[in-house]
């Protein structure tokens, strides 16, 4: 059976995009879940992965091809099933005649492995980093962790088999094994439950969820279990756990998957939660995480899986958990986010800077413990707040940061703060109104001249 893989769209206003790069080429087999291209629009770069197993019978539109509408065919995959047949025969025949025929071809859809000691990875310009994606960072950290320390180990649904739902655990079973990557079925409040009870005895599990809405399964031993019996024991029973998973808002999905628990985790006592926004964050924060004695949530950003950038070479590269970071230095007024809005952020202060704003970004990374530290700071220097999330209005972490300054620097504000959210409302899955619901740069726009207009 011939498969379509159409031109996706990145977000609900996407009409077209251009095909960045091929990672297949034809007649290459691949497997369901391999990266099979990277395609981009003005202001993202997303992966597509091979729905099923298969082999690429052509591409339609070569890597480099812009103005590509949304929808439009790109290339073909004929379904696995004929070239399982075809090995099948192939093997049947080598059976029969002996030694000297040909083997069949082995399949080439096999997962990146991590970097091994010794390899020289690609470097940035300045020849301290490598240049690589989210989750390939995240990749990274968890087999960085695992070689310095045997207690540690990854278990969700397909972690092993198929390198889970953000394909952030490719090649960590070729060399940790399936004692230490451990593929559990869609039980998400069982086998939450069994790594809380892992960590009771000492282990470090990593619990990857398919996405942090399906986790909602696990809440009580998420919140009831792990985020208290530190407290309760007396100090006596540390729970050194990590759970992650991606976070919010993703393309074309329904209300039900596309929700932000930001300021839900960050509301708990007990529990650590980081948000990174790059890949240099995204691994430093996994791997501190991983050494904390506290649980500690990670919320990822299914959009970001694919972004790029420079992580640092050094050996123990580590971002401290609770510790801000100003992604853009301003004058004008500080614009406060976290996770993918610190994307959103940036766009916008790049947009006001032609009309002379100087804006700061401040990437909080740290939900809780919150570094109001490094935000009242900022406050300090430009005298107005605008804090941007993709989350609900609501008891927010926007409304954390502006009642947390109008109690600690009033008396400096020029201007009441400003939050720029998501529509208080359930993801709507039309387009149009996905795209009402979510933040965007020229909202962030209009809410920081309207902030420097009322001063």
């Amino acid at each position: 059976m011939r498969t379509e893989i159409l031109m996706p769209a990145l977000s609900p206003a996407m009409t077209d995009g251009r095909i960045a790069k091929w990672h297949v080429r034809e007649g290459q087999t691949v497997a369901a879940g391999d990266v099979i291209a990277e395609i981009a629009d003005a202001s993202a770069t997303m992966e597509i992965e091979a729905a099923d197993a298969g082999r690429v019978e052509s591409i339609l539109v070569p890597a480099g091809t812009a103005g590509v509408k949304v929808n439009t065919p790109i290339a073909v995959i004929r379904a696995e099933r004929t070239a399982a047949r075809l090995e099948s025969v192939a093997v049947g025949v080598t059976a029969l005649s002996g030694p000297d025929v040909p083997a069949p071809p082995r399949r080439n859809g096999a997962a990146k492995r991590p970097a091994q000691p010794g390899e020289t990875p690609q470097r940035s310009a300045t020849g301290d980093c490598q240049i690589l994606t989210y989750r390939e960072a995240l990749r990274d950290a968890l087999a960085e962790e695992m070689r310095r320390d045997a207690d540690v180990f990854l278990m969700g649904v397909d972690v092993a088999q198929n390198r889970g739902a953000p394909k952030v655990s490719q090649g960590l079973i070729d060399e940790f094994g399936p004692a230490r990557v451990i593929t559990t079925p869609p039980l998400e409040e069982a086998f939450t439950g069994l790594a809380v009870g892992a960590a009771f005895a000492g282990l470090k599990p990593v619990v990857e969820f398919q996405s942090w809405a399906i986790a909602f399964q696990a809440m009580h031993q998420i919140l009831g279990v792990a985020a208290e019996t530190y407290y309760v024991s007396g100090g006596e029973i540390a729970v050194p756990i990590v759970l992650r998973g991606p976070n919010g808002w993703a393309p074309g999905v329904p209300g039900q998957m596309s929700r932000c628990f930001a300021s839900l985790f960050a509301h708990v006592p007990g529990l650590k939660v980081v948000a990174p926004a790059s890949p240099a964050d995204a691994k430093g924060l996994l791997k501190a995480a991983i050494r904390d004695p506290a649980p500690v949530i990670v919320l990822e950003s299914e959009l970001l899986y694919a972004a790029s950038g420079p992580v640092p070479l050094a050996a123990d590269w580590l971002v401290p958990i609770g510790t801000a970071h100003i992604a853009r230095p301003g004058r004008h007024l500080s614009i406060v986010a976290y996770g993918r809005a610190v994307g959103t952020a940036l766009m916008a202060a790049h947009d006001l800077a032609r009309d002379g704003i100087d804006a700061e970004v401040v990437d909080l990374r740290s939900l809780r413990p919150l570094d109001l530290e490094t935000v009242l700071s900022s406050v300090a220097r430009t005298r107005r707040l605008l804090t941007v999330e993709e989350g609900w209005p609501m008891c927010s972490l926007g409304s954390e940061v502006c009642a947390s300054v109008a109690i600690g620097a009033f008396r400096i504000l020029a201007a009441p703060p400003v939050r720029v959210a998501g529509a208080d409302v359930p993801m709507p899955y039309a387009a149009s109104l996905e795209a009402a619901a979510l933040p965007d740069p020229e909202r962030v726009v209009g809410a920081a001249k309207s902030l420097l207009s009322a001063a």
